[in-house]
Order: C-alpha cells, then sequence, then structure tokens
C-alpha cells in the first residue's frame, strides 16, 4: 500500500489503465472510422475511472497481480462510459456536458452515439474474458437487467412521480443503477487474482457485501455533489437531478441526514475489510505478501467514496 492510501494506489496505477484502454478499443483511424472516434471520444479523456481502480484493488486484496487484472479492468471502464453515453442520450437523461465536454450526441448525432455505447459494450466483454469465465458472468449480471440497466429503468419511471416513494425504493435503484457495477468490478478483480477457476465463495460473499455498502454511499454522496458542487468540479451539469425530478436519497431526507447516511454506510464497509483480507489469506494458506496494507486500502477506498469532491 502506498503512503497516501487509495488516492496513491489510483496515481500509481492510472497510466497503466490508460494504456490499457488504449490497448482494447480499435484505432479511431481504423474503419469505420467515424464510429471509433466517437468511442475514443467518450473514453477519453476519462473521469474518476473508480471502477477499474477497484477491481485492480480487489485483485490486491485478494492476493493477485494489479498487473494480471488490467485488461478486464479497463474493460469495465468502457463499460461503464457506455452506460453514461447512453444516460446523455435525449430519449434518457437528455444532458449536454460530461467529463467537463459536450456529450457523445452532441458531437457526433444521436445515432453514432447510440452505436458507439454499443461498441464500447462488446468490446467490454472482450476484454473482461481475459479475467476468466466467472469475471464474465459477475460483469454480464451486474450490468444487466439484473443491475444496472434494470437500475436505469426504475430510475427513469421514478422520475417526476412521488407516489410511492420510499427509501427502499431509493436504495433499489441505487442499488441497481449503481451499486451492482461497483460490486461486480471488485468481484472481476478478485476472480482476476484466482485464475481460471474463479474466487472461492467466502471471498466473494464478503466483496459483495463490501461493494453493496460501497456502492449505496458511493451513490448517495453523487446524488449530494449534484446539489452542492460546480459544473468545473462534477465535469456534468450540477442540480440535474433535481430539475429531472430524479428520486435521490437528499430528495427524501434532506442534504445532511443524506451525508450522514453515505459515512454511516461507508463505515460500515470499512468494518468488513478485515474479513475480505482474512478470508483472502484463508484461501490462499496464510502469509501472502500481497496482502499487506490491503485492509486499510479497502478503508480507505469507502472513505474516499464519500468525501471526494467530483
Amino acid at each position: 500500500m502506498t503512503a497516501a492510501g487509495f488516492p496513491g494506489f489510483v496515481a500509481q496505477w492510472a497510466e497503466r489503465v490508460e494504456d490499457a484502454l488504449r490497448a482494447l478499443l480499435p484505432p479511431a483511424s481504423e474503419a469505420p472510422t467515424r464510429l471509433h472516434e466517437a468511442m475514443h471520444y467518450a473514453l477519453f479523456p476519462g473521469g474518476k475511472r473508480l471502477r477499474p481502480m477497484l477491481a485492480l484493488l480487489a485483485c490486491q486484496a485478494t492476493g493477485g497481480d494489479p498487473a494480471n487484472a488490467l485488461r478486464a479492468a479497463a474493460a469495465i471502464e468502457c463499460l461503464h462510459t457506455y452506460s453514461l453515453v447512453h444516460d446523455d442520450l435525449p430519449c434518457m437523461d437528455d444532458d449536454d456536458l460530461r467529463r467537463g465536454r459536450p456529450t457523445c450526441h452532441k458531437v457526433f448525432g444521436e445515432a453514432l452515439a447510440l452505436l458507439a455505447g454499443d461498441g464500447l459494450l462488446t468490446v467490454a466483454f472482450e476484454g473482461v474474458a481475459s479475467a476468466g469465465a466467472q469475471a464474465v458472468v459477475a460483469l454480464a449480471r451486474g450490468a444487466g437487467s439484473l443491475g444496472m440497466v434494470g437500475g436505469q429503468v426504475e430510475d427513469l419511471a421514478a422520475e417526476g412521480d412521488p407516489s410511492g416513494h420510499t427509501l427502499a425504493r431509493v436504495q433499489w435503484i441505487h442499488d441497481h443503477k449503481t451499486g451492482a457495477l461497483i460490486t461486480a468490478s471488485l468481484l472481476v478483480g478478485a476472480h482476476a487474482a484466482a485464475g481460471p477457476e474463479g474466487a472461492p465463495l467466502a471471498v466473494v460473499d464478503l466483496l459483495t457485501r463490501y461493494g453493496d455498502l460501497l456502492g449505496r454511499a458511493f451513490q448517495i454522496a453523487d446524488d449530494c455533489l449534484d446539489l452542492t458542487g460546480t459544473a468545473a468540479e462534477l465535469g456534468k451539469n450540477p442540480l440535474a437531478d433535481l430539475a429531472l425530478g430524479k428520486l435521490t436519497w437528499p430528495a427524501m431526507v434532506g442534504l445532511e441526514a443524506s451525508r450522514k447516511a453515505a459515512r454511516a454506510m461507508a463505515d460500515e464497509a470499512k468494518a468488513l475489510a478485515p474479513r475480505v483480507v482474512a478470508a483472502a489469506r484463508d484461501w490462499h494458506g496464510g502469509d501472502v505478501r500481497m496482502l499487506d496494507g490491503a485492509t486499510l486500502l479497502l478503508q480507505d477506498a469507502a472513505t474516499y467514496a464519500v468525501e471526494r469532491r467530483r
């Protein structure tokens, strides 16, 4: 673990993640060039790269070498970016700013942006296959109708319709729209550490519980930032959730109560971190050098989820 905790870990791997992303995508100069230009535009320069970093972190925290998970981690970012491209379309959230620039459809048109998202989604499964069959299953479940896509459906259904709004409904949307892919990122990293057989059930179960809490804390913090952040900080238009009448934690209980809830969930995730690492040690049969400092790194990732400014 670096002295700077999770931000230091991110800095350590940032350039290699970018290299892995470039290696995974077809060159922008390859036909059909306009499609590949749109895919590159959506992906570079990137945002936080949180999901690939969580995959690398989980690989290390379960006794693997993060370098072996780079291609799979890059694949997750491709899938996440596809979801952003599609979310921004006029038929969805109809946004015009993403990662500090005009959204993909504003530059390339709606049809090509839609197809660029399709291209990013497809190449993601080519990349995640490098981590084995169980990693492919984890990503497919986290991204599909039982995960991210299902959450987006319910998020759209809840817009501007206050009937039936409860915290349980908010949490369901958060767990699926955001949390499912965050948890899948961690599981992909663990499966990359394991090799073809995949990570053992004890590790998968604990990482899933950690990821679910991390995803909830992250999304609540994101909803709070939508109310308090600037376009320069967020890279997207603030107050967008409010304008669309989105069902969010702050809309239900207010800003301060939401921040308190996010911190409580992050603390629960931190409490699980030692158990994740202990399960990894048991799996590998005792002392594993790569696991030194892993507990603190997992805990610091949970702190980052709620204390970030973008």
